[in-house]
């Protein structure tokens, strides 16, 4: 995840506010307070600093296989640190306060963001206090539940830059997911080139038509692909992806799997088609972009993307701050069907 961007100038008045909600005040927050189990907890929160804002949360998303394994309590012990989230608060597996998808507008703090609705890396809670350097604008184009699927562009836009497709290419992505649609959705708009979306479920075919693309089931799939990206996060998928790579192709692994033991055909055709198995993950920015990207400018771009109405089709379901306790027991237990599930607040 990006560092935190340098404070900007301190400003003559540190707790204006455009709505008549007192800068500083209580907030409600979702935990996972043990495997499995979560509650929303109250806390106070103290009003902004210079630098800092207020934010009331409109929408937030909630980031299917992630956010199932976390709170499963299925992050592993080796990865708990690379897997902290900014603004997290405790420690893995629980209690914790986990998620990235946060969409709100600014209430109070720094006047020259008051009224603007703003992305923030932020777990589910109905109001918090960040940084300046930390919140995002979002543009006209782009509607606030829409928005919420900004963390998820910018994770597809990192793909491909690691996957580095080539005019005509000739792309398989396996696993429906959001991931998996965006990715495949930004590979299309590339001249020339073909992409199968690859997935188990029939009903996939109607959003993917909605995005422009083909929708096939995994017997169908074409073969000798020049690159295939991973997103099912099942092993049966990444199998599927490795048959389906032609001479010398790139199977990008975009799936995490958490303590998840994951069998991997290295057998058969692999070596004498000479595959190359890569992983990507967000954290960093690609190798090939790093030199002159940096998290803002990449979050920037995921955000304009999202200007096509067409990204609407992800966002299938929508669930009250207050049930999601419940809501994310029934999603964790249960992680295939509605794609992205918004968090509504009051």
């Amino acid at each position: 995840m990006a560092p935190v961007q340098a404070a900007v100038a301190e400003v003559s008045s540190s707790t204006a506010t455009a709505t008549g909600t007192p800068a500083g005040c209580s907030a409600r927050a979702f935990w996972v307070v043990a495997p499995s189990r979560g509650e929303l907890r109250s806390a106070p929160l103290a009003p902004p600093a210079p630098g800092e804002v207020q934010v009331q949360s409109l929408f937030s998303g909630i980031s299917r296989g992630t956010e199932s394994l976390v709170f499963r309590g299925a992050v592993p012990a080796s990865q708990r640190d690379a897997m902290r989230c900014p603004f997290q608060q405790g420690d893995f597996p629980a209690p914790v306060k986990y998620g990235y998808c946060s969409v709100g507008v600014v209430e109070a703090g720094e006047a020259s963001w008051i009224g603007r609705r703003v992305f923030c890396l932020h777990p589910h809670q109905d109001r918090y206090v960040v940084p300046v350097g930390w919140i995002n604008p979002l543009p006209d184009a782009v509607p606030s539940p829409r928005a919420v699927l900004a963390a998820n562009m910018e994770t597809a836009v990192n793909g491909l830059w690691d996957a580095a497709p080539r005019l005509g290419d000739r792309i398989s992505v396996v696993g429906g997911g959001v991931v998996g649609l965006l990715v495949a959705a930004l590979a299309a708009r590339i001249p020339g080139v073909q992409v199968e979306l690859v997935d188990v479920d029939p009903g996939r075919a109607a959003v993917a038509a909605r995005l422009g693309l083909r929708h096939v089931l995994p017997q169908e799939a074409a073969g000798e692909r020049d690159i295939v990206v991973h997103a099912s996060g099942r092993a049966e998928g990444l199998a599927t992806a490795l048959s389906l790579a032609g001479f010398e192709a790139t199977v990008l692994e975009m799936s995490w799997h958490g303590d998840r033991s994951v069998p991997v055909p290295l057998g058969e055709a692999f070596h004498s088609r000479r595959l190359v198995l890569r992983s990507s993950q967000v954290g960093a920015v690609a190798t090939a972009q790093r030199a002159r990207w940096d998290t803002r400018r990449r979050m920037a771009l995921a955000l304009d993307l999202l200007a096509d109405d067409a990204f609407d089709a992800l966002v299938e379901a929508r669930v009250a701050f207050d049930e999601l306790p419940a809501a994310m027991d029934r999603l964790a237990r249960s992680p295939e069907g509605a794609l992205c599930t918004v968090v509504t607040y009051p």
